[in-house]
């Protein structure tokens, strides 16, 4: 009985592997087919995107230990 459920579980992962290969061939099916033909594939829209540095609003401050535990120290 072991192996029987030990072959399923196994037919179970081959068969979803197959579906999610599938899947993916079938979306990028027509790159590869571009591609096997030496066809250029359809040019992308380009987007452009304004890109800002953003800077602190204020300086960073640097902590200074209290004098009571720099002569703890």
């Amino acid at each position: 009985m072991t192996f029987a459920f030990a072959t399923l579980a196994f037919l179970t992962a081959a068969w979803l592997a197959i579906v999610v290969l599938a899947g993916t061939l079938e979306e990028y099916g027509t790159k590869v087919r571009a591609a096997l033909a030496g066809v250029t594939p359809a040019p992308v829209a380009v987007m452009s995107v304004n890109v800002r540095a953003r800077y602190p609003s204020r300086r960073p401050v640097r902590l200074q230990a209290r004098p009571a535990l720099r002569a703890a120290a």
